[in-house]
């Protein structure tokens, strides 16, 4: 598995990790199915609400790798919930920490909360904020474990929903990998039901099953490179999804690599100075026509810079002008898929085991990849004040 036998990944702590992330077409295979039934409750749970109000607010939260789900899913959704229903992704990092700035009294309120474990201090506080604060208050929780405090604290709610998903994607690993894109899956295909159809799901993840199996080549020729800073970069949706990215190698290389991430457009204006001999650049290329010109023109920029070592380009079929520009390219979605979210789940296979080798090869154990302790699984050392 990733060019490691089962054996020495045991050895180097990496075992957790590796099978999260290939897990992941199965996985998704599961929340189609399995949930389909939870899902429909959840719909339905929605639209009475929307129905009920003549306005109303839809907030996706979490804190870390789960926020950023919600920013993953916001470009898209927007186009796909009523008029009347302001949809937005505001961290519980935010949502604690000042309250007052994004809950609204007089707004209907669904506060959709994502959670690998359910018992990140944020995450909690922010629901008791929500009920405190807004009037007409509704939460759907998504986690992976049904022993969380998220889970147990709506367990009598009639103004709640738990979706819980399948045992497997509650990550063993330090990062989130399969609990992640498992998440970010349920709630798209929760608020986008009209727009998914069997075929895109088959689609989706045959590319993932195809890029798990042939990945390692193209990391190969990457990890040829003593890399000192990442940088992804993409637009819309896949501009979010570029945050996810970078945190993984943050996480899984406990920062030896410095990881950021930009969109396409908003690089030229001052993060590009990150760059230098040391770099490597990955673009994100969107599957739209038109937001696509801007990530090729990205592209062009990066090849003719001294000051970078590689460039290199995800994209979601062959395409002989990027062929011709990147370093490397890697054709994430050999099967057409309908959107840009299901684009950037596919890409972040990429990212994942690009950053679990990275780590390997610098002798980190990316299973827990800070073992003094000054990060862990679930958040340590945040006190919540009362409100």
């Amino acid at each position: 598995m990733f060019t490691y036998t089962k054996e020495e990944l045991i050895e180097k702590k990496a075992i957790n990790t590796a099978e999260e992330i290939n897990q992941q077409p199965d996985v998704w295979e599961k929340v189609w199915g399995q949930g389909a039934a939870e899902r429909e409750k959840a719909q339905k749970f929605i639209k009475e609400i929307f129905n009920q109000h003549v306005r109303g607010r839809v907030i996706f939260t979490g804190a870390g790798t789960s926020a950023f789900i919600g920013d993953m899913l916001v470009p898209e959704l927007i186009q796909h919930l009523p008029a009347h229903v302001q949809v937005e992704a505001t961290p519980t990092t935010e949502l604690v920490s000042n309250p007052k700035n994004y809950f609204r009294e007089d707004i209907p309120t669904v506060l959709v909360s994502f959670g690998r474990s359910g018992n990140s201090p944020e995450s909690v506080a922010a629901t008791e904020l929500g009920q405190k604060i807004v009037d007409d208050f509704y939460q759907i929780v998504i986690t992976c474990n049904e022993d969380g405090t998220l889970a147990r604290n709506i367990e009598e709610d009639e103004n709640s929903k738990l979706l819980l998903l399948p045992p497997e994607t509650h990550d063993k690993g330090f990062a989130m990998t399969s609990s992640f894109s498992a998440m970010a899956l349920t709630a798209y295909l929760i608020f986008a039901k009209e727009n998914v159809y069997e075929d895109h799901l088959s689609a989706f993840i045959a590319n993932a099953r195809h890029a798990l199996k042939n990945l390692d080549n193209i990391i190969d020729q990457v990890l040829t490179v003593d890399f000192e800073r990442l940088v992804y970069l993409g637009s819309g949706t896949l501009g979010q999804a570029s945050h996810e990215a970078a945190l993984k190698m943050l996480e899984l290389t406990a920062g030896k690599v410095v990881a950021l991430h930009e969109s396409s457009l908003g690089f030229r204006h001052g993060p590009k100075s990150v760059l230098n001999k040391q770099s490597v650049a990955v673009v994100l290329v969107s599957r739209n026509p038109y937001t696509r010109k801007y990530d090729l023109d990205m592209i062009k920029e990066l090849s003719n810079e001294d000051a970078l070592s590689k460039v290199i380009a995800l994209t979601d079929g062959q395409d002989e002008e990027v062929k011709q520009l990147a370093d490397l390219t890697f054709v994430m979605a050999e099967n057409p898929v309908p959107n840009d979210f299901f684009l950037s789940l596919n890409y972040m296979l990429f990212a994942q085991v690009l950053s679990l080798r990275t780590s390997l090869k610098l002798g980190i154990t990316p299973d827990n990849p800070s073992p003094e302790g000054s990060l862990n699984r679930v958040v340590q050392g945040v006190t919540i004040y009362d409100y």
